[in-house]
Formats: C-alpha cells, sequence, structure tokens
C-alpha cells in the first residue's frame, strides 16, 4: 500500500476534503502544516506542479489540487472509488466536484477571509492540532501580513463577498436537491462528497452563516463527512450583508 505525504494550510476546506478521502481509502499519510501564503514558495521549491495546498505527494508522484488528487486516488488504490464506474453517474459527481472546487470552495474562501479581516482573534481555532513551528497564539496574532495578502490573492472585496452571501441560499438549495437525488450523501461516498462537505464545513465555522445551515441537509451532510472541522468565528459580517440569506432561511 502507498504511503502518501499530504502539504496543507490548517483549516483549508479542499486541504480538509483530501484527508478525508485519504482516510476513506485507507492510505496511510503523514501531514505537513503549512502557513498560508508561505506555503507557495515551499511547494514552489519542492517542485510541485502548481502552488495551492492540498499537495500530495504519492507512489513516486507529486500532485496540486483537490481534483487532480482525487482522480490519481482512484488509480493508486481503486477501492473504494471515488468515482462511480457508470459514465453517466460518474459525469455527474464530476461535475459536483467541479462545482464544489470552483463555486462553493472560492465563495465559502472569500466569506472567510473577509470576516477574519474584520476580527483576526478568531484564527488560533483554526490552528487545530496543526505543527507549524510557532505557538499558535503568536502565529495568530502576527497574522495581519498574511490576512491582507489572502485578501489580495483572493479578490476579497466586499462587493465579491456581498453578492457572495446572496448566493448561499442558491447553493444550499443545489446541494439539497443533490442530497435528494442521491447524488450525494450515498453509503458510497465519492469524491463530490467530501469537496462540498469541506466547503461546507467551512461556512459552518462561521457564526454568521451556521444558523442558516446548520438545519439543511447540507449542514447535515457536512456533518457526516468532516464531523471535526476545526475552527470557530464570532459574529462580524455587517447585518445588511446577510439580510437576503436570513429572509430566504425564514421563507424555507
Amino acid at each position: 500500500m502507498p504511503r502518501a505525504t499530504l502539504y496543507v494550510i490548517p483549516g483549508s476546506h479542499p486541504a480538509i476534503a483530501v484527508q478525508r478521502m485519504l482516510e476513506h481509502k485507507g492510505i496511510p499519510y503523514g501531514r505537513v502544516d503549512l502557513m498560508p501564503v508561505i506555503s507557495r514558495g515551499v511547494l514552489m521549491a519542492m517542485r510541485f506542479p502548481g502552488v495551492t495546498v492540498p499537495a500530495l505527494k504519492v507512489d513516486g508522484r507529486k500532485l496540486t489540487g483537490s481534483r487532480e488528487i482525487s482522480r490519481a486516488l482512484d488509480e493508486i488504490q481503486p477501492q473504494p472509488a471515488l468515482f462511480p464506474a457508470d459514465p453517466e453517474r460518474r459525469v455527474a459527481v464530476e461535475d459536483a466536484e467541479r462545482w464544489g472546487e470552483e463555486v462553493l470552495a472560492d465563495a465559502t474562501r472569500r466569506i472567510f477571509w473577509n470576516a477574519i479581516k474584520r476580527d483576526k482573534t478568531p484564527l488560533r481555532s483554526y490552528l487545530g492540532d496543526a505543527r507549524i513551528g510557532v505557538p499558535h497564539g503568536l502565529a495568530a496574532a502576527t497574522a495581519t501580513p498574511i490576512i491582507a495578502a489572502e485578501v489580495r490573492i483572493n479578490d476579497v472585496s466586499d462587493a465579491a463577498v456581498r453578492a457572495d452571501l446572496a448566493g448561499v441560499p442558491a447553493w444550499l438549495d443545489r446541494i439539497d436537491g443533490w442530497i435528494a437525488d442521491g447524488l450525494l450523501g450515498s453509503d458510497e461516498p465519492n469524491a463530490a462528497d467530501f469537496q462540498i462537505a469541506a466547503g461546507v464545513g467551512l461556512a459552518m465555522t462561521l457564526q454568521d452563516l451556521r444558523p442558516v445551515i446548520a438545519a439543511r441537509p447540507a449542514g447535515e451532510h457536512s456533518r457526516r463527512f468532516v464531523p471535526d472541522y476545526p475552527g470557530d468565528a464570532p459574529p462580524v459580517l455587517p447585518a445588511e450583508w446577510l439580510e437576503p440569506l436570513r429572509a430566504a432561511s425564514a421563507a424555507a
């Protein structure tokens, strides 16, 4: 059985998705915790094909990105499979996984960093059991330059985040629909399960969003597949930004 080394940023939702995939497949792995922004230089120096986490060394290969990794894991160890054998079903899972990475993950990342730039105190809670070479309290207290860089890299403008928040009810409806159809949440988990559960998991660490999500099938699905997501951020986003979410939740 191959042994893997997974490079992550603590609290990163795509990285947590890949951790759960490795555990689901029973592939032993070691985890290397990196700091945001600094991780890019580390991965470049190690000659990974990209500079974003998750990054994985396994079976003589270097991989970056949760979608590339999910496919490689099925090649390296076919069972339990992350993608269905049926071609039509596989396409549906791939589409859901892509949406989880390109839409859900980006939106939750922007919302998260917008909240953290307003109050960096909760950052320490996202470090969990990470080993980053410095005390967690010190890392959180000195994180202002890293936060500023992440805000710039991820285009965390107020306008973008306000639009992301307005879209939350629609993406919850989409996820709930996939669960109702059996594409997500079956007895045989797939790559989209882990990708989407991790993105929703990050969103639920924000107290501004948690009440809207937790009671939905999407929230229950996330807790099933990512039961111990680290981090807890108190309410900090402007009330008027959250009003469309609360109105949609009340109507539902």
